[in-house]
């Protein structure tokens, strides 16, 4: 199975394993996921299906209401997932449960990170502090200099300095499944996603490991 799920992220808790190791884990639930829309390579030009996650939503807009009420479904957030060829089949409405996943299998997750506000640059981009002696003044956690000489003489694009930190789409590959209920769809991922508790998260096979 190649397609993925959309997934709210519970919280971080730990389980033992058989032989009593301690494993950090992260608690992701996925029920609610349907089927939405499916995709072909004759119509669109490549093999994917449209999942729909059911939630609470007061603004969405008249297109995305006459989509739902168009193919039955309770309003939520939609994900798209390419399929690796046309042998997988599905149908509009089909219900999504963490089956789709084993235990042991490595899965990319995708979240919006949580926002840090304003940072400056030894926390945002790990930068080192300057000395911090008495012939310092107020400059112990600056950048230092940014420009270069005459030639260019400017300062160039995407240079590291302070400004908004986190707060932006993250995706932490090739976690390993631990464990799963499957009666409660609930996902258990070895170490952190992206986002705070309650976000949404985005949960697909690996690209790096199989």
């Amino acid at each position: 199975m190649s397609i993925g799920l959309i997934g709210k992220k519970s919280g971080m808790s730990r389980l033992f394993l058989e032989d009593g190791e301690s494993v950090p884990v992260t608690a992701v639930s996925v029920c609610g996921n349907f089927v939405a829309d499916i995709k072909t390579k004759e119509k669109n030009g490549y093999n994917a299906i449209v999942v729909s996650k059911s939630k609470k939503s007061k603004n969405l807009q008249k297109s995305q209401k006459e989509f739902f009420k168009k193919i039955n479904l309770n309003p939520g957030s939609l994900n798209e997932f390419k399929l690796e060829d046309d042998s997988e089949t599905f149908e509009v409405g089909k219900h999504l449960t963490a089956e789709i996943f084993k235990i042991g299998q490595y899965v990319d997750v995708t979240g919006i990170s949580k926002g840090k506000g304003y940072a400056g640059v030894i926390k945002r981009h790990n930068f080192s502090m300057q000395d911090a002696t008495h012939g310092n003044s107020l400059a112990h956690r600056a950048h230092g200099s940014i420009g270069q000489c005459q030639t260019p003489g400017r300062v160039w694009k995407g240079k590291k300095m302070s400004g908004h930190m986190g707060n932006v789409q993250k995706t932490v590959q090739s976690l390993k499944i631990v464990d799963m209920d499957i009666e409660n769809n609930v996902i258990y991922i070895k170490g952190a996603v992206p986002g705070f508790n309650g976000s949404e998260v985005k949960i697909k096979p690996s690209i790096k490991k199989s």
